[in-house]
């Protein structure tokens, strides 16, 4: 998760300045390289929420690769230039004529992946997933699911060495939830445990929990405004207007047509989570009028206007199979219980 990435990125330059390694006249910036020329030795580094800097490599520049979550450089290895790569998460402190760089302290972006990917196993092998029903002392009852042997609830118990975090309003990234606690958590949030499991998989013993307010909506797409990424829904049930704002990332997932019927086809087994994970991926232009799309959001600060996190298109057979009224003017509530939370899979 970059967030992570770029809080190593920080302490290291934190331990930088406290050690004095900085001159005066040198600086540092911190994000991630969009471009490497290898025969200019140029690369350019967009910091977070900041515009792009062109550097300059030097014949004697320092290169040191870090694996994701290191701190310091204690178990930094050097490396040629050549193998800095465009998406590595980059410290890089340059000279007074703020174009020469002095140092690159790279996290590759492979490491990354493969950090974020096996982080992403885990959540599913350790965790729980589903919709609040109730919270009592330390535990958290999710609401309940049917297996062969009838409904099943399964539990989240917390410690007070739980970690909480909350996703934001109007925002689809990880990296925006806020550190949070038990109080905050209500009957209805959509929530992910993980920790110990137990054998049954109902009841986790969590270590670490992210939650939020999320809402699920279906319907048929009214029109499309590519230009400024919008999608206007007409919801299923109440006949409302909804607008879903699409970001860099929204994940928009495509299901395929069948050739008799014109509509949505499901990957067979699993859960609705699962089934949407291996659907193939989408882009807007795949979006039509008339077609429809399951959406889920969170929760913003405008009831007709909300911001995607992941967005099913040719979602007819979706809908069919993992929806069910939710009494709330037509909004639907997916899948609860191990992996089943459409909305809370956004890991990013």
């Amino acid at each position: 998760m970059r967030n992570a990435s770029l809080a190593a990125l920080i302490l290291i330059f934190l331990s930088y300045l406290s050690a004095g390694a900085q001159t005066s006249t040198s600086k540092s910036v911190l994000g991630t390289v969009t471009s490497f020329n290898k025969d200019a030795k140029t690369l350019e580094v967009r910091p977070d929420n900041g515009v792009p800097v062109p550097v300059k490599l030097l014949g004697n520049t320092v290169v040191q690769r870090i694996a994701p979550g290191q701190t310091n450089l204690a178990n930094a290895v050097a490396i040629q230039q050549a193998e800095i790569a465009a998406g590595d998460r980059v410290l890089v402190t340059v000279a007074s004529n703020g174009a020469d760089a002095l140092r690159v302290v790279v996290i590759s972006a492979s490491d990354i992946a493969r950090r974020d990917d096996a982080d992403r196993q885990d959540w599913v092998t350790r965790g729980i997933s589903g919709v609040v029903a109730s919270k009592t002392g330390d535990q958290i009852l999710l609401q309940k699911s049917k297996s062969p042997a009838g409904d099943v609830q399964p539990a989240i118990t917390v410690s007070a060495k739980t970690k909480f975090r909350r996703y934001s309003p109007d925002s689809v990234k990880f990296a925006d939830a806020k550190i949070s606690k038990l109080d905050e958590i209500s009957a209805g949030d959509q929530i992910r445990a993980r920790g110990q499991k137990s054998p049954d998989g109902l009841k986790v013993d969590a270590e670490e929990i992210l939650f939020g307010t999320f809402l699920t909506q279906a319907g048929s797409v009214v029109s499309v405004d590519v230009s400024v990424k919008e999608v206007t829904l007409k919801e299923l049930g109440s006949g409302k207007t909804v607008i879903i704002k699409l970001t860099p990332d929204t994940t928009i997932k495509q299901m395929p047509l069948a050739p008799a019927e014109g509509r949505g086809t499901a990957p067979a087994g699993g859960n609705v989570a699962q089934i949407v994970d291996k659907l193939p991926a989408g882009k807007i232009e795949d979006i039509k009028p008339g077609t429809s799309i399951v959406v889920s959001s969170t929760k913003g600060s405008q009831p007709d206007k909300v911001t995607g996190i992941t967005v099913v298109t040719n979602a007819d057979l979706l809908i069919r199979m993992a929806s069910a009224p939710s009494g709330r003017g037509g909004a639907l509530v997916f899948g609860s219980g191990d992996g089943g939370g459409l909305s809370v899979l956004g890991l990013q």
